[in-house]
C-alpha cells in the first residue's frame, strides 16, 4: 500500500544535518530557507547535533529544530589535524548504537508523517528514511565514508619526514608529555566500519552534488573506495582519472542500484532509478548595501576601523578566519620590507614542491579546474548554457521512471610528465641565532601550530638531517599551539633553540636569550605594504588586551556574531583553512583565498578544484604561516583576483544565488511529487 500525496497538502521534509563543523549547518539552513520561500510552504524539521542558533535564519522563517546525535564526528584536537585513533573509536561506538537509533528515527518519522528526508551528510537519516518507507535526498559535496576511509592514508610524518626529524620533534614534545603519534589506521580495520556508513548512504534515492565535490562512492560505481587510492601521493592532488570523473557530466555516471524497502514494509517497491545531479552553489549571500561605499563604511566603522581607512581605493582588507578558533596577537612586523617576489616562487612558475622535489605543473593548456594537461574527448566536459539552478530544475522534472542509468565511460589521459630530478644541496646552512623580535609568532589555537622559534628547514638541516626534508613537510607535525607557562623556554618568543644534532640535545639545558636589533630586515612580514589592514574573526573581545599589550598596527577584531558574508564581500583577500562555507562565500564574493593546507581532510581536494575553476586560491605553507611570512601569498592572491573583485564590487549583489537556490528547492518538491506518483 503506497502513500498518496494530496495536491493541497503541505509537504513535510525532515532535514538531517551533520554536527561536524558549521559548514553543514549554514548550507542546510540556506536550503531550508529556499524551501520555506515556496508556496505552498512546506514544513521543514531540522535534526542535528549542531546548536540551534546556527539555524536561526531558517528557524525565523518557520523551520522546526530538534537536537539529536545522528552522526559520529571526526575528532580534531585542533582544526588543522585529525586524531585518527580517537575518530575510529567514536565511529565504532556510534555504530554499536546505529540500529537502535535507526529504529528511533523511523518511529519518529512515521509519527510526524514525514514525506521525504534530506541529508547533509548524515548517513543515519538516509537509513532511517528507508526503514520508514519514504524517499531520501542527499545534498552534499562529500560523504563521511570517504573521510573515514582516508584515515588509512600514509602519515605525513612517516611519508615525508626523515626518521631522525620525527624523533627529534617527538623528543621535544615528550618533555611536556605531549608526544602524539599519527599512525595510519589499517585498511582492514576500517573496511567493515566504512561499509556500514556506505550502506546507509546507499539508501538515498537522489544525490544533489554541490560544487567542490569529491567522489561519492555510495552513488557512483567509479571511483570506488578506499579513498587513499584517489590521491597522488607526491603531488597531493587527485589522480588524473578521479579529477576527470569529477568534471564529467553526472548523466554519464553509472550508479549503484537502489536499496529496497524492508521486506515487511507495506510500501510499494522503488521504481525510480538512483540519480546524481549537479546542484548550484549553496551559499549565504551578503547584504546588497555592503557593496556600496556607505554600506562598506558602516560595516568597517562597526569594527572600529577609522574613517580614513574606509576607501577601497586606498585601503585593502585582509580577513583572517580559521573557523572561530582563538588567536593570540601577532608581534611580527606588518610591512617592514619589500615582499618576496611571488613571480620567482616555484609555485607561481607552475611547479609543485613535494619532498624537496620540483615537478612542472603547466596551467595554461589545462582543462578548467585541472593543473595538468589531459586529452579530453569531444563533448565530455559538461557545457552549461543556462544556470546551474535552471539545469537542475529541468533535470529533476525530466527524470524518467523507466530509463536505466547510462554507462560510465572513463576518460583516458596521458600520464603526468616525468618529474624533474631532485635539487642537490651541497652546503648545510650555518646556524644563526635569531633575535627575540624575529622569533615572535602568530599563535592560532586550532589553526596551524606555532613554529619552533627558528626556521624549520634551517633547524633540522643544521641538526644533521637529510637534505630531502622540506619546510612544507615539517609543518604537518603537531606542535601545541598555545604554550603553557612551563613550556616558555621552548616555544615562547623569548628564546632561541641551539642548532645541534638530535643526539646532543639535552632538554634540561638552559637556553640563551639573544638580543640583536640589527636583524630587523629578516623579520617576517604579514602585509605586502602599508595599504593593508587585517580583520580577525573568532576572537574574544579581550584579544587586543592580552599581556597588557595593545593590538598590532592595522589589526581589528570582528564581533563573534558578525555576518561573515558581509565581511567576505568587503575583504580583498581571505586567509584561513579550506571549508565549503568559506570557499563558497569567497567564490560568490570574488574574494581571493589564501589557504593553509590541512592533512587528512580529503574533502579539501574538491574545494581546491572549485577554487581553480571559479575563484582564486593560493596555498600558504604552514611553515610560512607560522613564521608570519604572509605577504608574498597575499600579494599573489590579490594580483590574481583584483580584476574579478573590482568587477564584482561594481556589479554588487545580483540575487543570482538566491534565485538558483529557490529553483533547486522547487526541483526537490517536484521530484518528491513524481516519486510518489511512481510508487
Amino acid at each position: 500500500m503506497g502513500k498518496d500525496l494530496d495536491s493541497e497538502k503541505r509537504l513535510k521534509f525532515v532535514y538531517y544535518c551533520s554536527g561536524h563543523g558549521y559548514g553543514h549547518a549554514t548550507r542546510v539552513s540556506a536550503v531550508a530557507c529556499h524551501l520555506l520561500s515556496l508556496s505552498p510552504q512546506p514544513i521543514v524539521h531540522i535534526v542535528s547535533s549542531a546548536p540551534q542558533h546556527v539555524f536561526s535564519d531558517s528557524i525565523a522563517l518557520g523551520a522546526l529544530y530538534r537536537r539529536a546525535d545522528i552522526d559520529p564526528v571526526i575528532v580534531q584536537p585542533v582544526a588543522y589535524r585529525v586524531d585518527r585513533r580517537k575518530s575510529v573509536e567514536v565511529l565504532r561506538a556510534f555504530l554499536k548504537e546505529k540500529d537502535r537509533k535507526i529504529e528511533e528515527e523511523k518511529a519518529w518519522l512515521q509519527s510526524i508523517g514525514a514525506d521525504c528526508v534530506l541529508s547533509d551528510a548524515a548517513f543515519l537519516g538516509c537509513a532511517a528514511a528507508n526503514a520508514a518507507g519514504i524517499p531520501s535526498v542527499l545534498i552534499t559535496n562529500f560523504t563521511f565514508d570517504s573521510v573515514y576511509s582516508y584515515l588509512s592514508t600514509p602519515s605525513v610524518n612517516q611519508n615525508e619526514l626523515t626518521q631522525q626529524a620525527v624523533e627529534l620533534l617527538q623528543a621535544v614534545f615528550a618533555q611536556d608529555g605531549q608526544a602524539e603519534e599519527d599512525n595510519p589506521i589499517p585498511e582492514k580495520e576500517l573496511t567493515p566500519l566504512v561499509k556500514e556508513i556506505i550502506d546507509g548512504y546507499r539508501c538515498a534515492d537522489l544525490l544533489l552534488r554541490l560544487p567542490g565535490a569529491i567522489p561519492i562512492p555510495s552513488f557512483s560505481i567509479y571511483p570506488a573506495l578506499p579513498s587513499p587510492q584517489w590521491v597522488h601521493t607526491r603531488s597531493k592532488t587527485f589522480q588524473i582519472d578521479v579529477s576527470s570523473h569529477l568534471l564529467e557530466p553526472t548523466s554519464t555516471y553509472q550508479c549503484h542500484p537502489p536499496i529496497p524497502f524492508p521486506s515487511n514494509s507495506r510500501v510499494k517497491p522503488k521504481n525510480i532509478p538512483r540519480t546524481v545531479l549537479s546542484a548550484p552553489l549553496i551559499v549565504r549571500t551578503p547584504n546588497p548595501e555592503v557593496y556600496t561605499p556607505e554600506g562598506r563604511a558602516k560595516l568597517l566603522d562597526s569594527l572600529g576601523v577609522p574613517s580614513h581607512l574606509h576607501d577601497s581605493g586606498r585601503t585593502k582588507v585582509l580577513l583572517v578566519s580559521f573557523g572561530g578558533q582563538i588567536f593570540h596577537k601577532p608581534h611580527s612586523r606588518t610591512h617592514s620590507r619589500n615582499p618576496s617576489n611571488a613571480a620567482n616562487s616555484p609555485k607561481s612558475a607552475g611547479s609543485v614542491i613535494s619532498n624537496g622535489h620540483a615537478y612542472w605543473h603547466p596551467q595554461s593548456d589545462s582543462p578548467k579546474g585541472l593543473g595538468f594537461t589531459i586529452e579530453q574527448p569531444t563533448g565530455t566536459i559538461e557545457q552549461d548554457p543556462t544556470s546551474h539552478a535552471e539545469a537542475l530544475s529541468s533535470a529533476l522534472q525530466e527524470i524518467s521512471i523507466n530509463t536505466p542509468p547510462r554507462t560510465h565511460v572513463p576518460l583516458h589521459s596521458p600520464p603526468l610528465k616525468k618529474p624533474a630530478p631532485a635539487p642537490t644541496r651541497n652546503e648545510v646552512p650555518q646556524p644563526r641565532q635569531l633575535s627575540k623580535r624575529a622569533q615572535s609568532q602568530l599563535v592560532v589555537a586550532g589553526a596551524p601550530p606555532a613554529a619552533i622559534p627558528t626556521s624549520p628547514t634551517q633547524t633540522l638541516f643544521s641538526a644533521g638531517l637529510q637534505s630531502s626534508f622540506s619546510a612544507t613537510s615539517f609543518t604537518a607535525v603537531t606542535i601545541p599551539p598555545t604554550p603553557e607557562a612551563h613550556r616558555t623556554a621552548w616555544f615562547g618568543g623569548e628564546v632561541s633553540v641551539p642548532l645541534r644534532t638530535a643526539s646532543t640535545i639535552t632538554m634540561s639545558e638552559e637556553i640563551e636569550v639573544v638580543e640583536d636589533e640589527d636583524e630587523e630586515e629578516d623579520l617576517p612580514q604579514l602585509f605586502p605594504d602599508e595599504s593593508w589592514l587585517a580583520i580577525v574573526c573568532g576572537v574574544s573581545k579581550e584579544w587586543g588586551k592580552e599581556d597588557g599589550e595593545e593590538l598590532p598596527e592595522n589589526f581589528f577584531v570582528a564581533p563573534k556574531d558578525v555576518y561573515m558574508p558581509d565581511l567576505t564581500a568587503v575583504a580583498d583577500v581571505l586567509l584561513g583553512k579550506l571549508g565549503y562555507g568559506t570557499v563558497s562565500e569567497c567564490v560568490d564574493a570574488c574574494t581571493p583565498f589564501v589557504f593553509v593546507p590541512r592533512p587528512l581532510f580529503i574533502e579539501e581536494f574538491g574545494l581546491r578544484l572549485l577554487l581553480n575553476q571559479e575563484g582564486v586560491g593560493v596555498e600558504l605553507s604552514r611553515s610560512s604561516y607560522e613564521s608570519g611570512e604572509w605577504a608574498a601569498a597575499i600579494e599573489e592572491a590579490w594580483q590574481k583576483g583584483k580584476e574579478r573583485k573590482a568587477r564584482k564590487r561594481e556589479e554588487g549583489e545580483t540575487g543570482k544565488r538566491k534565485t538558483e537556490g529557490r529553483e533547486m528547492a522547487k526541483g526537490i518538491v517536484d521530484w518528491v511529487e513524481k516519486w510518489y506518483k511512481a510508487v
